[in-house]
């Protein structure tokens, strides 16, 4: 009986997705039992089961119910591996996994090895460490916001892994230039140590990779002899591992095979270890083993230096004046310091008009006003319980009254509309609240706006004060 209701439900679902993601997410899937209203489906690994809530919950749904009625669900349990006992998950309760088409890095495609590191023997990869040249320190200004952490990155880069800064945990806001000094380390070290294998990974791009690597069982162990095999290891957003237990518990392993070998790690993340959340604290305890350095604001002389080295460095010559007037108005982002001279530069080009302090308020009053600032959670639960008259405890406690949980809708879907936090990080941040929960906040807010006027004129107004 269970085969022939999984069978009606995949004829239905073939007919509606593509045949390669048909192929790719439910040929593999065995139906296992079916009791009363509960249909048991074996999947091959944990990713497959958080990918189907992730990507096709819904459509699930529909079709299961079809079958067996409007009280049917869905239960999945993960293959039996080597002895060990298979684990049952319910529907609508796991945490948030993006999948994108990312190939891990793999040597030299001329010999036509996918996995090289497979092949017994083989003591040496060759990989593009996916550096940016730009991303030296010689276009790396210093200033006493990133002091520390720029003297810790060249001392690494005298000795990866023979220092006390291993790892070495760089943190602080977006734009303030993590990721290139992390990628000048990367850069020094493969100048000084050509023989070094050295890779720049972004966290989403490894949590990729893994998900590709989960998919076929197989691949796991091959995904960590490779990363194993890395000398210099530069993990950019660290943060975006938060609620990935499964991709945290492999950084974990080859975080501690790195470690243990005399290899150097360098993380980076927006907020500072003790501040991460989301994260198992086995891995917090270990990013605290070397150097937390923090980038900070850079102050006005900082600022002035960047600016004019970005003139020098493009063959520009423009007025002292001029750059002291941008680097008074752009504060606390250096790739948006960066990006108005840049947009300076080329609408005196194209205009034909003098470089004067005048074009460059212009300038700064189109951009700045249309150049979206980073925000946070904390910032937008903050404005949605001023809006609505309450404290942050009753925003995230787990009360049911009506009009806290309208606002703690509200809440979620604007962290989802105005953060690249996922949506178990989002929940994590609200009291705890599961990855369905999230979701079912933001469809709710959604069809509410689109039949309330007099809701979609608050949610309007709570959007305008998070964009002022």
């Amino acid at each position: 009986m269970h085969k022939q209701v999984w069978e009606n439900c995949l004829r239905v679902i073939k007919d509606i997705i593509t045949p390669t993601s048909f192929q790719t997410w439910f040929e593999p899937i065995a139906p296992l039992k079916l009791a009363k209203d509960v249909l048991t489906i074996e999947v091959p690994t944990p990713f497959f089961y958080e990918y189907l809530e992730e990507h096709y919950i819904d459509l699930l749904r529909k079709t299961l119910r079809k079958e067996l009625g409007a009280n049917a669900k869905l239960e999945y349990s993960v293959k039996v591996i080597n002895g060990a006992p298979s684990v049952k998950y319910p529907a609508q309760n796991n945490p948030e996994v993006k999948n994108r088409s990312v190939p891990y890095p793999t040597a030299s495609r001329e010999a036509g090895i996918m996995n090289p590191f497979a092949i017994p023997g083989l003591k040496k990869l060759e990989i593009d460490p996916h550096l940016n040249p730009n991303y030296n320190f010689l276009n790396f200004v210093e200033g006493e916001c990133n002091s520390l952490a720029r003297t810790a990155g060249l001392n690494i880069a005298a000795k990866p892994g023979g220092t006390a800064f291993n790892p070495l945990f760089i943190y602080g806001n977006s734009g303030l230039g993590k990721t290139h000094l992390a990628q000048a380390i990367g850069i020094e070290i493969k100048q000084k140590y050509p023989e070094k294998i050295v890779l720049y990974v972004c966290a989403n791009q490894f949590q990729a990779q893994y998900v590709d690597a989960a998919i076929n069982r197989n691949k796991v162990n091959d995904f960590l002899h490779f990363y194993q095999m890395i000398d210099v290891l530069i993990l950019d957003d660290v943060q975006e591992f938060a609620g990935k237990e499964a991709t945290q518990n492999n950084f974990f392993q080859i975080f501690n095979h790195l470690h243990q070998s005399g290899k150097q790690l360098i993380l980076t993340s927006d907020k500072p270890p003790v501040e991460l959340q989301g994260m198992e604290q086995r891995l917090l305890s270990r990013f605290k083993w070397g150097l937390s350095a923090e980038l900070q604001q850079p102050n006005i002389n900082t600022r002035i230096a960047i600016l004019k080295h970005k003139a020098y460095k493009d063959g520009i010559s423009i007025d002292n004046k001029i750059v002291e007037f941008i680097a008074s108005k752009i504060t606390d982002n250096v790739r948006e310091l960066e990006g108005i001279l840049v947009s300076l530069l080329a609408q005196s080009t194209i205009s034909k008009k003098a470089l004067t302090i005048d074009l460059a308020e212009e300038i700064i009053d189109k951009l700045v006003n249309t150049v979206t600032r980073d925000i946070s959670i904390p910032e937008i639960q903050k404005i949605v319980c001023s809006f609505f008259g309450m404290s942050h405890e009753d925003l995230v406690s787990k009360t049911r009254k009506r009009e806290i949980v309208q606002a703690r809708q509200v809440a979620m879907y604007l962290c989802k509309l105005y953060t690249k936090v996922s949506l178990t990080g989002i929940g994590i941040q609200t009291g705890g609240k599961d990855h369905a929960t999230v979701l079912h906040a933001c469809n709710t807010v959604k069809n509410m706006a689109e039949t309330d006027k007099v809701f979609k004129q608050h949610l309007s107004e709570i959007e305008r004060r998070i964009r002022s």
